[in-house]
Protein backbone atom coordinates (compact mmCIF):
# COMPACT_ATOMS: atom_id res chain seq x y z
CA UNK A 1 0.00 0.00 0.00
CA UNK A 2 2.97 2.63 1.03
CA UNK A 3 4.34 1.70 -1.96
CA UNK A 4 1.39 2.44 -4.54
CA UNK A 5 0.82 5.65 -2.11
CA UNK A 6 4.43 6.80 -2.78
CA UNK A 7 3.96 6.59 -7.04
CA UNK A 8 0.52 8.46 -6.14
CA UNK A 9 1.71 11.34 -4.44
CA UNK A 10 4.29 12.04 -6.73
CA UNK A 11 2.44 11.51 -9.87
CA UNK A 12 -0.19 13.64 -8.11
CA UNK A 13 2.44 16.25 -7.78
CA UNK A 14 4.17 16.46 -10.93
CA UNK A 15 0.48 16.57 -12.68
CA UNK A 16 -0.93 19.34 -10.77
CA UNK A 17 2.39 21.30 -11.36
CA UNK A 18 2.29 20.91 -15.08
CA UNK A 19 -1.14 21.44 -15.31
CA UNK A 20 -0.64 24.49 -13.48
CA UNK A 21 -3.35 23.70 -11.16
CA UNK A 22 -1.41 24.27 -7.93
CA UNK A 23 1.91 26.69 -7.56
CA UNK A 24 5.02 24.31 -6.80
CA UNK A 25 4.83 25.53 -2.96
CA UNK A 26 1.49 24.63 -2.15
CA UNK A 27 2.02 21.40 -4.20
CA UNK A 28 5.30 20.93 -2.14
CA UNK A 29 3.64 21.34 1.22
CA UNK A 30 -0.57 20.04 0.39
CA UNK A 31 -0.46 17.09 -1.74
CA UNK A 32 2.58 15.29 0.98
CA UNK A 33 0.47 16.22 4.34
CA UNK A 34 -2.78 14.55 2.60
CA UNK A 35 -1.32 11.77 1.51
CA UNK A 36 0.60 11.31 4.98
CA UNK A 37 -3.07 11.22 6.57
CA UNK A 38 -3.70 8.72 3.32
CA UNK A 39 -0.96 6.42 5.06
CA UNK A 40 -2.14 6.82 9.07
CA UNK A 41 0.31 9.21 9.87
CA UNK A 42 -0.64 12.10 9.85
CA UNK A 43 -0.34 12.83 14.00
CA UNK A 44 3.51 12.46 12.83
CA UNK A 45 3.12 14.76 10.04
CA UNK A 46 5.49 17.79 12.42
CA UNK A 47 7.71 15.34 13.19
CA UNK A 48 8.38 14.23 9.45
CA UNK A 49 8.09 18.06 8.06
CA UNK A 50 10.84 19.14 11.10
CA UNK A 51 13.21 16.06 10.28
CA UNK A 52 12.84 17.11 6.30
CA UNK A 53 13.65 20.85 7.45
CA UNK A 54 16.65 19.88 9.55
CA UNK A 55 17.79 18.41 6.65
CA UNK A 56 17.47 21.03 4.07
CA UNK A 57 18.24 23.84 6.73
CA UNK A 58 22.25 24.36 5.61
CA UNK A 59 20.89 24.05 1.75
CA UNK A 60 18.40 26.73 1.92
CA UNK A 61 20.98 28.63 4.11
CA UNK A 62 23.64 27.93 1.46
CA UNK A 63 21.51 29.45 -1.67
CA UNK A 64 20.55 32.19 0.59
CA UNK A 65 23.50 33.24 0.94
CA UNK A 66 24.61 32.47 -2.41
CA UNK A 67 21.63 34.16 -4.32
CA UNK A 68 22.65 37.82 -2.22
CA UNK A 69 26.60 37.03 -3.04
CA UNK A 70 26.39 36.15 -6.54
CA UNK A 71 23.81 38.81 -6.92
CA UNK A 72 26.39 41.35 -5.96
CA UNK A 73 29.27 40.13 -8.23
CA UNK A 74 27.26 40.52 -10.53
CA UNK A 75 25.81 44.26 -9.46
CA UNK A 76 29.15 45.47 -9.00
CA UNK A 77 30.80 44.16 -12.59
CA UNK A 78 32.22 40.68 -12.38
CA UNK A 79 30.68 39.12 -14.58
CA UNK A 80 30.66 42.18 -17.41
CA UNK A 81 33.68 40.84 -19.15
CA UNK A 82 31.51 37.50 -19.47
CA UNK A 83 28.71 38.67 -20.97
CA UNK A 84 30.45 40.81 -23.62
CA UNK A 85 32.58 38.06 -24.81
CA UNK A 86 29.22 35.80 -25.72
CA UNK A 87 27.33 39.23 -26.91
CA UNK A 88 30.07 38.57 -28.87
CA UNK A 89 29.74 35.17 -30.31
CA UNK A 90 26.60 34.93 -30.35
CA UNK A 91 25.86 38.18 -32.51
CA UNK A 92 22.42 38.44 -32.53
CA UNK A 93 21.50 34.71 -33.89
CA UNK A 94 19.45 32.98 -31.82
CA UNK A 95 21.40 29.39 -33.09
CA UNK A 96 24.44 31.08 -31.08
CA UNK A 97 22.76 31.73 -28.48
CA UNK A 98 21.31 28.16 -27.44
CA UNK A 99 24.86 26.80 -28.07
CA UNK A 100 26.71 29.58 -26.06
CA UNK A 101 24.08 29.07 -23.18
CA UNK A 102 25.16 25.70 -23.22
CA UNK A 103 28.84 25.95 -23.41
CA UNK A 104 28.83 28.68 -20.50
CA UNK A 105 26.69 26.18 -18.11
CA UNK A 106 28.95 23.33 -18.68
CA UNK A 107 32.06 25.49 -18.15
CA UNK A 108 30.77 27.15 -14.79
CA UNK A 109 29.74 23.63 -14.13
CA UNK A 110 33.25 23.07 -13.23
CA UNK A 111 32.90 24.77 -10.15
CA UNK A 112 30.47 21.46 -8.98
CA UNK A 113 27.51 23.55 -7.72
CA UNK A 114 24.49 23.66 -9.69
CA UNK A 115 22.88 27.06 -7.96
CA UNK A 116 26.23 28.75 -8.81
CA UNK A 117 25.83 27.32 -12.18
CA UNK A 118 22.40 28.89 -12.33
CA UNK A 119 23.13 32.31 -11.36
CA UNK A 120 26.19 32.96 -13.42
CA UNK A 121 24.46 31.63 -16.67
CA UNK A 122 21.01 32.89 -16.21
CA UNK A 123 22.52 36.47 -15.16
CA UNK A 124 24.81 36.77 -18.64
CA UNK A 125 21.80 35.20 -20.64
CA UNK A 126 18.53 36.25 -19.63
CA UNK A 127 18.65 39.84 -21.36
CA UNK A 128 19.88 38.69 -24.68
CA UNK A 129 17.03 35.87 -24.23
CA UNK A 130 14.53 38.20 -23.55
CA UNK A 131 16.09 41.48 -26.13
CA UNK A 132 15.61 38.56 -29.00
CA UNK A 133 12.48 37.13 -27.54
CA UNK A 134 13.76 33.72 -27.55
CA UNK A 135 11.96 31.24 -25.72
CA UNK A 136 13.25 31.20 -22.03
CA UNK A 137 12.41 27.66 -21.44
CA UNK A 138 15.00 26.51 -23.52
CA UNK A 139 17.22 28.68 -21.78
CA UNK A 140 16.72 26.59 -18.74
CA UNK A 141 16.52 23.78 -20.13
CA UNK A 142 20.08 23.46 -22.21
CA UNK A 143 21.39 24.97 -19.06
CA UNK A 144 20.00 22.28 -16.42
CA UNK A 145 20.95 19.60 -19.20
CA UNK A 146 24.66 20.91 -19.32
CA UNK A 147 24.79 21.10 -15.86
CA UNK A 148 23.31 18.00 -14.94
CA UNK A 149 26.18 15.78 -17.19
CA UNK A 150 29.05 18.11 -15.33
CA UNK A 151 27.01 17.47 -12.34
CA UNK A 152 29.07 14.04 -12.62
CA UNK A 153 32.01 15.52 -11.72
CA UNK A 154 33.72 13.86 -8.62
CA UNK A 155 33.18 16.93 -6.51
CA UNK A 156 29.66 17.23 -7.78
CA UNK A 157 28.11 15.34 -5.01
CA UNK A 158 26.81 12.24 -7.18
CA UNK A 159 30.01 10.10 -7.91
CA UNK A 160 31.28 11.10 -3.89
CA UNK A 161 27.73 9.96 -2.25
CA UNK A 162 28.21 6.86 -4.94
CA UNK A 163 32.19 6.64 -3.67
CA UNK A 164 30.70 6.76 0.00
CA UNK A 165 27.72 4.31 -0.14
CA UNK A 166 29.75 1.20 -1.89
CA UNK A 167 33.04 2.21 -0.66
CA UNK A 168 35.06 2.63 -3.67
CA UNK A 169 37.21 5.53 -5.06
CA UNK A 170 35.53 8.49 -7.16
CA UNK A 171 38.27 8.51 -9.28
CA UNK A 172 37.56 5.23 -10.28
CA UNK A 173 34.36 5.91 -11.21
CA UNK A 174 34.49 8.73 -12.94
CA UNK A 175 37.82 8.82 -14.86
CA UNK A 176 36.59 5.42 -16.81
CA UNK A 177 33.24 7.18 -17.34
CA UNK A 178 34.92 10.03 -19.25
CA UNK A 179 34.22 8.86 -22.88
CA UNK A 180 30.84 8.27 -22.13
CA UNK A 181 30.19 11.65 -20.19
CA UNK A 182 31.73 13.17 -23.33
CA UNK A 183 29.13 11.80 -25.76
CA UNK A 184 26.21 13.06 -23.39
CA UNK A 185 27.85 16.36 -23.35
CA UNK A 186 28.41 16.56 -27.10
CA UNK A 187 24.65 15.53 -27.20
CA UNK A 188 23.57 18.45 -25.75
CA UNK A 189 25.20 20.46 -27.84
CA UNK A 190 24.06 18.86 -30.19
CA UNK A 191 20.59 19.20 -28.90
CA UNK A 192 21.48 22.97 -28.33
CA UNK A 193 22.17 23.36 -32.45
CA UNK A 194 19.06 22.23 -33.17
CA UNK A 195 16.88 24.16 -30.70
CA UNK A 196 18.89 27.46 -31.94
CA UNK A 197 18.18 26.48 -35.55
CA UNK A 198 14.62 26.20 -34.66
CA UNK A 199 14.51 29.33 -32.46
CA UNK A 200 16.38 31.24 -36.02
CA UNK A 201 14.37 29.85 -38.06
CA UNK A 202 10.78 31.63 -35.95
CA UNK A 203 12.76 34.89 -35.41
CA UNK A 204 15.02 34.84 -37.65
CA UNK A 205 19.04 36.39 -37.39
CA UNK A 206 18.61 40.26 -36.52
CA UNK A 207 20.19 43.05 -37.48
CA UNK A 208 21.76 45.55 -35.66
CA UNK A 209 19.14 48.12 -35.56
CA UNK A 210 16.49 45.69 -34.97
CA UNK A 211 17.94 44.02 -31.96
CA UNK A 212 17.72 47.81 -30.45
CA UNK A 213 14.14 48.48 -31.10
CA UNK A 214 13.08 48.81 -27.33
CA UNK A 215 9.12 48.53 -26.50
CA UNK A 216 9.20 49.74 -23.04
CA UNK A 217 5.77 47.51 -21.94
CA UNK A 218 8.22 44.30 -22.41
CA UNK A 219 10.93 46.06 -20.30
CA UNK A 220 12.20 43.87 -16.60
CA UNK A 221 15.23 42.90 -14.92
CA UNK A 222 17.05 39.66 -14.09
CA UNK A 223 17.21 41.18 -10.54
CA UNK A 224 15.00 43.25 -8.70
CA UNK A 225 16.69 46.67 -8.38
CA UNK A 226 20.30 45.63 -9.61
CA UNK A 227 19.74 47.48 -13.16
CA UNK A 228 20.37 44.37 -15.06
CA UNK A 229 19.69 44.22 -18.65
CA UNK A 230 16.77 45.83 -19.87
CA UNK A 231 14.71 43.44 -21.60
CA UNK A 232 14.06 45.17 -24.60
CA UNK A 233 12.61 43.16 -27.59
CA UNK A 234 14.16 42.33 -31.30
CA UNK A 235 12.39 41.72 -34.33
CA UNK A 236 10.62 43.32 -37.29
CA UNK A 237 7.41 40.49 -37.30
CA UNK A 238 4.80 39.90 -34.83
CA UNK A 239 6.07 38.01 -31.27
CA UNK A 240 3.85 37.17 -28.10
CA UNK A 241 6.48 37.04 -25.84
CA UNK A 242 8.80 34.53 -24.40
CA UNK A 243 7.18 31.10 -24.44
CA UNK A 244 8.25 29.92 -27.70
CA UNK A 245 4.94 30.80 -29.72
CA UNK A 246 4.40 33.04 -32.40
CA UNK A 247 6.01 35.18 -33.56
CA UNK A 248 7.60 35.69 -36.89
CA UNK A 249 11.42 37.57 -37.53
CA UNK A 250 12.45 38.76 -40.64
CA UNK A 251 16.30 39.72 -40.23
CA UNK A 252 19.63 39.58 -42.37
CA UNK A 253 22.46 37.67 -41.73
CA UNK A 254 24.09 41.18 -40.84
CA UNK A 255 26.67 40.56 -37.38
CA UNK A 256 26.94 42.74 -34.46
CA UNK A 257 30.04 45.18 -34.15
CA UNK A 258 32.67 44.69 -32.31
CA UNK A 259 32.54 45.24 -28.07
CA UNK A 260 33.22 49.22 -28.83
CA UNK A 261 30.38 49.73 -31.30
CA UNK A 262 27.75 47.28 -29.30
CA UNK A 263 27.00 49.79 -25.91
CA UNK A 264 23.65 49.60 -27.08
CA UNK A 265 23.44 45.92 -27.07
CA UNK A 266 24.58 44.99 -23.36
CA UNK A 267 23.45 42.61 -21.32
CA UNK A 268 24.23 44.34 -18.18
CA UNK A 269 23.39 48.00 -17.85
CA UNK A 270 27.47 49.11 -18.59
CA UNK A 271 26.52 52.83 -16.12
CA UNK A 272 24.70 51.25 -13.45
CA UNK A 273 25.73 52.74 -10.18
CA UNK A 274 26.08 49.92 -8.36
CA UNK A 275 29.81 49.44 -10.45
CA UNK A 276 32.44 48.99 -8.62
CA UNK A 277 35.47 48.69 -11.47
CA UNK A 278 38.45 49.98 -8.59
CA UNK A 279 37.53 46.62 -6.58
CA UNK A 280 37.20 44.21 -10.02
CA UNK A 281 40.14 42.23 -9.36
CA UNK A 282 39.37 42.13 -5.34
CA UNK A 283 35.80 40.59 -6.10
CA UNK A 284 37.61 38.17 -8.68
CA UNK A 285 40.08 37.00 -6.09
CA UNK A 286 37.43 36.75 -3.53
CA UNK A 287 35.53 34.87 -5.77
CA UNK A 288 38.19 32.24 -6.84
CA UNK A 289 38.85 31.78 -3.46
CA UNK A 290 35.96 31.32 -2.28
CA UNK A 291 35.14 28.55 -5.74
CA UNK A 292 38.62 27.03 -4.60
CA UNK A 293 37.80 26.95 -0.88
CA UNK A 294 34.19 24.98 -2.04
CA UNK A 295 36.20 22.26 -4.24
CA UNK A 296 38.89 21.55 -1.74
CA UNK A 297 36.31 21.64 1.38
CA UNK A 298 38.25 24.04 3.48
CA UNK A 299 34.67 24.79 5.12
CA UNK A 300 31.17 24.05 5.12
CA UNK A 301 29.55 25.69 2.01
CA UNK A 302 26.86 27.24 3.82
CA UNK A 303 29.48 28.51 5.70
CA UNK A 304 31.37 30.23 2.66
CA UNK A 305 28.81 31.40 0.87
CA UNK A 306 27.30 33.42 4.57
CA UNK A 307 31.36 34.21 4.95
CA UNK A 308 31.79 35.46 1.20
CA UNK A 309 28.43 37.69 0.98
CA UNK A 310 29.26 39.62 4.36
CA UNK A 311 33.02 39.99 3.18
CA UNK A 312 31.63 41.09 -0.48
CA UNK A 313 29.08 43.63 1.03
CA UNK A 314 30.87 45.16 3.38
CA UNK A 315 33.90 45.81 0.77
CA UNK A 316 31.70 47.09 -2.05
CA UNK A 317 29.16 48.57 -0.05
CA UNK A 318 31.04 50.12 3.22
CA UNK A 319 27.71 52.51 4.10
CA UNK A 320 24.88 50.48 5.68
CA UNK A 321 22.18 52.17 3.31
CA UNK A 322 23.82 51.18 0.22
CA UNK A 323 24.00 47.47 1.95
CA UNK A 324 20.18 47.27 2.84
CA UNK A 325 19.25 48.24 -0.71
CA UNK A 326 21.86 45.49 -1.97
CA UNK A 327 20.02 42.92 0.18
CA UNK A 328 16.45 44.14 -1.07
CA UNK A 329 17.11 44.00 -4.06
CA UNK A 330 17.80 40.23 -4.14
CA UNK A 331 15.54 39.56 -1.32
CA UNK A 332 12.71 38.05 -3.80
CA UNK A 333 14.84 35.80 -5.30
CA UNK A 334 16.04 35.11 -1.98
CA UNK A 335 12.41 34.44 -0.67
CA UNK A 336 10.94 32.70 -3.35
CA UNK A 337 14.04 30.35 -3.49
CA UNK A 338 14.25 29.17 0.23
CA UNK A 339 11.01 29.35 0.53
CA UNK A 340 10.23 26.90 -2.03
CA UNK A 341 13.58 24.68 -0.90
CA UNK A 342 11.46 24.31 2.81
CA UNK A 343 8.28 23.82 0.87
CA UNK A 344 10.83 20.44 -0.97
CA UNK A 345 11.12 19.93 2.60
CA UNK A 346 7.60 18.74 3.65
CA UNK A 347 8.32 16.26 0.64
CA UNK A 348 10.77 14.90 1.39
CA UNK A 349 10.35 14.80 4.96
CA UNK A 350 6.94 12.77 4.29
CA UNK A 351 8.31 10.55 1.51
CA UNK A 352 11.32 8.83 4.01
CA UNK A 353 9.35 9.71 7.47
CA UNK A 354 6.21 7.73 6.37
CA UNK A 355 8.63 4.84 4.60
CA UNK A 356 7.17 5.21 1.47
CA UNK A 357 10.51 5.82 -0.47
CA UNK A 358 11.84 2.68 1.06
CA UNK A 359 9.00 0.24 0.44
CA UNK A 360 9.17 1.50 -3.87
CA UNK A 361 12.98 1.18 -3.67
CA UNK A 362 12.41 -2.36 -2.50
CA UNK A 363 9.11 -3.38 -4.81
CA UNK A 364 11.49 -1.84 -7.64
CA UNK A 365 14.21 -4.40 -6.60
CA UNK A 366 12.11 -7.19 -5.88
CA UNK A 367 10.70 -7.25 -9.31
CA UNK A 368 13.71 -7.05 -11.58
CA UNK A 369 13.50 -10.34 -13.40
CA UNK A 370 16.09 -12.66 -12.43
CA UNK A 371 16.95 -13.16 -16.28
CA UNK A 372 18.63 -9.61 -15.72
CA UNK A 373 20.92 -10.63 -12.91
CA UNK A 374 24.00 -10.36 -15.29
CA UNK A 375 22.61 -7.16 -16.89
CA UNK A 376 22.59 -5.71 -13.11
CA UNK A 377 25.00 -2.27 -14.44
CA UNK A 378 22.45 -1.52 -17.06
CA UNK A 379 19.71 -2.14 -14.84
CA UNK A 380 21.11 0.41 -12.40
CA UNK A 381 21.63 2.48 -15.63
CA UNK A 382 17.97 2.61 -16.45
CA UNK A 383 16.63 3.10 -13.09
CA UNK A 384 18.78 6.00 -11.66
CA UNK A 385 16.92 7.80 -14.72
CA UNK A 386 13.47 8.08 -13.23
CA UNK A 387 14.77 7.03 -9.21
CA UNK A 388 17.20 10.08 -9.09
CA UNK A 389 14.21 12.15 -10.39
CA UNK A 390 11.55 10.97 -7.80
CA UNK A 391 13.95 11.40 -4.86
CA UNK A 392 16.63 13.12 -3.25
CA UNK A 393 20.38 11.91 -4.99
CA UNK A 394 21.09 11.30 -0.46
CA UNK A 395 17.85 8.65 -1.21
CA UNK A 396 19.07 7.30 -3.90
CA UNK A 397 22.64 6.93 -3.53
CA UNK A 398 22.24 5.46 0.53
CA UNK A 399 18.86 3.60 0.27
CA UNK A 400 19.12 2.03 -3.19
CA UNK A 401 21.99 1.91 -4.48
CA UNK A 402 23.41 -0.54 -1.83
CA UNK A 403 20.87 -3.25 -2.38
CA UNK A 404 21.67 -2.86 -6.33
CA UNK A 405 25.01 -3.22 -6.01
CA UNK A 406 24.64 -6.08 -3.75
CA UNK A 407 22.14 -7.94 -6.45
CA UNK A 408 25.10 -7.21 -8.69
CA UNK A 409 27.88 -8.55 -7.35
CA UNK A 410 25.25 -12.08 -6.87
CA UNK A 411 26.29 -12.12 -10.67
CA UNK A 412 29.40 -10.58 -10.64
CA UNK A 413 29.17 -7.82 -11.44
CA UNK A 414 31.66 -5.87 -9.50
CA UNK A 415 30.63 -2.82 -7.16
CA UNK A 416 32.30 -0.04 -9.45
CA UNK A 417 30.32 -1.31 -12.44
CA UNK A 418 27.17 -0.58 -10.85
CA UNK A 419 28.96 2.92 -9.16
CA UNK A 420 29.52 3.86 -12.91
CA UNK A 421 26.29 2.91 -14.34
CA UNK A 422 24.14 4.83 -10.96
CA UNK A 423 25.26 8.24 -11.88
CA UNK A 424 23.73 8.41 -15.63
CA UNK A 425 20.70 9.98 -14.43
CA UNK A 426 21.77 13.23 -13.47
CA UNK A 427 21.05 15.08 -16.54
CA UNK A 428 17.25 14.56 -15.61
CA UNK A 429 18.08 14.51 -12.01
CA UNK A 430 18.69 18.72 -12.18
CA UNK A 431 15.48 18.80 -13.06
CA UNK A 432 13.68 17.40 -10.06
CA UNK A 433 11.19 19.27 -7.46
CA UNK A 434 13.24 17.77 -5.13
CA UNK A 435 16.76 19.57 -6.65
CA UNK A 436 16.61 23.56 -4.88
CA UNK A 437 19.27 24.52 -7.27
CA UNK A 438 16.72 24.21 -9.92
CA UNK A 439 14.39 26.81 -8.12
CA UNK A 440 16.88 28.79 -8.75
CA UNK A 441 17.10 28.70 -12.35
CA UNK A 442 13.31 28.91 -12.83
CA UNK A 443 12.98 31.60 -10.65
CA UNK A 444 15.70 33.79 -12.01
CA UNK A 445 14.53 33.71 -15.69
CA UNK A 446 11.15 33.94 -14.77
CA UNK A 447 10.12 30.80 -15.99
CA UNK A 448 6.83 28.50 -14.66
CA UNK A 449 8.09 25.11 -12.93
CA UNK A 450 5.28 23.05 -14.99
CA UNK A 451 6.57 25.10 -18.05
CA UNK A 452 10.47 24.00 -17.39
CA UNK A 453 9.06 20.49 -16.28
CA UNK A 454 7.71 19.79 -19.91
CA UNK A 455 9.95 20.80 -22.12
CA UNK A 456 13.47 19.22 -20.18
CA UNK A 457 12.31 15.88 -19.50
CA UNK A 458 12.34 14.12 -22.40
CA UNK A 459 15.59 15.75 -23.74
CA UNK A 460 17.33 15.47 -20.27
CA UNK A 461 16.38 11.32 -20.26
CA UNK A 462 17.23 11.35 -23.52
CA UNK A 463 20.88 12.57 -22.70
CA UNK A 464 20.84 10.33 -20.03
CA UNK A 465 20.25 7.27 -22.38
CA UNK A 466 22.85 8.79 -24.58
CA UNK A 467 25.14 8.57 -21.71
CA UNK A 468 23.90 4.99 -20.97
CA UNK A 469 24.08 4.10 -24.53
CA UNK A 470 27.90 5.29 -25.00
CA UNK A 471 29.01 3.55 -21.38
CA UNK A 472 27.43 0.36 -22.78
CA UNK A 473 29.39 0.57 -26.65
CA UNK A 474 33.11 1.51 -24.94
CA UNK A 475 32.82 -1.19 -22.60
CA UNK A 476 32.64 0.98 -19.88
CA UNK A 477 29.53 -0.37 -18.02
Amino acid sequence: MLTILGFAMIATFLVLIMLKKMSPIAALVLIPALFCVFVGKGAKLGDYVIDGVTGLAPTAAMLMFAIVYFGVMIDVGLFDPIVRGILRFCKADPLRVVVGTAVLAAIVSLDGDGSTTFMITVSAMYPLYKRLKMSLVVMTGVAAMANGVMNTLPWGGPTARAATALKVDASDIFVPMIPALAMGLLFVLALSYVLGRRERDRLGVLTLDEALVEEPAEQETVLAGAGIGHGTTSGTGSGKGTDGTGGSGSGTDADLPEASEDDGFQGLDPHRPTLRPKLYWFNALLTVTLLTAMIMEWLPIPVLFLLGAALTLTVNFPHMPDQKARIGAHAENVLNVSGMVFAAAVFTGVLQGTGMVDHMATWLVDNIPDGMGPHMAFVTGVLSIPLTYFMSNDGFYFGILPVLAEAGQAHGISSLEIARASIIGQPLHMSSPLVPAVYVLVGMAKVEFGDHTRFVVKWAALTSLVVLGAGILFGII
